[in-house]
């Protein structure tokens, strides 16, 4: 009785043992983690893109908005 006890927990840590190696094996040998990072990067170059397009956009639209206020300010002929 305490033999055949002794020999299914042998066995069965043995077989668990087994499937978390398959395991540690299948996530270390996958790819989710590099495919990961490069998404990661994509989104940081789409930000700084974005923020960059931003920028000049608003330098854009303030050199135009400085140059109306001085036409308003001015006598209408200097525009």
């Amino acid at each position: 009785m305490l033999l055949r006890s002794y020999a299914k927990v042998r066995v069965e840590w043995g077989d668990f043992r087994v499937r978390l190696h398959e395991r540690l094996v299948e996530w270390a040998g996958s790819e989710r983690g590099g495919v990961a990072a490069e998404y990661g990067l994509l989104v940081a170059l789409i930000a700084v893109v974005i923020v960059v397009g931003a920028s000049l956009l608003g330098i854009a639209i303030n050199a135009r908005l400085t140059t109306t206020a001085t036409c308003v300010d001015t006598a209408p002929t200097a525009c």
